[in-house]
């Protein structure tokens, strides 16, 4: 099923819809909240507040909306919300709600996205094709395993690893 499907479903009360849902996503959601706070125990905080905000907003939700851009709103505003609560900006790596608004591309501002494909050439070509599998294509990591004939746990750890390279480069640790 498509995330969209699912969440028709869990809108008419299939609260297996929202577990898929969650078990699809969650990684990612607290992959990018974790990327622009500074604390753990702060981004699960609006991890948690996002996924409550979903559920609350469920009935907003309009057939024919791409899910993930649904759902990176409601991540969007409860990373702003929990900023201007704590109103401590200057406590955060790379906040600030204009910045948080310009995000694309596997949500990182664009700035960060010119400065990704500057230095993409820079991975080996398994681990660009298999980044371009799973943030352009949005392909899973078992689809990504199939097309490449390798283990999913392996193709989660190239992605991985490619990933911690190109953040390596980007901000010139390597």
């Amino acid at each position: 099923m498509t995330d969209e499907e699912l969440m028709k479903a869990y809108v008419e009360g299939d609260l297996e819809a929202f577990r898929l849902l969650y078990q699809r996503h969650r990684d990612r959601v607290f992959g990018y909240l974790a990327g622009r706070l500074k604390s753990r125990p702060e981004a699960e905080e609006v991890f948690q507040e996002a996924f409550i905000k979903l559920h609350a907003n469920r009935f907003s939700y309009r057939e024919g909306t791409p899910f993930m851009a649904w759902l990176f709103i409601i991540v969007k505003n409860s990373l702003i919300d929990h900023v201007r609560k704590q109103n401590v900006r200057g406590k955060y790596l790379e906040l600030n709600p204009e910045m948080v608004s310009g995000v694309i591309d596997e949500y990182r501002p664009a700035r960060e996205v010119g400065e990704a494909v500057t230095e993409m050439s820079q991975l080996s070509g398994e681990q660009q094709m298999m980044l371009s599998m799973r943030f352009n294509e949005g392909r899973s990591f078992a689809e990504i395993a199939e097309s490449m004939d390798i283990s999913q746990p392996n193709a989660r750890k190239i992605v991985s690893r490619a990933i911690q390279k190109l953040r390596s480069l980007m901000t010139g640790k390597e």
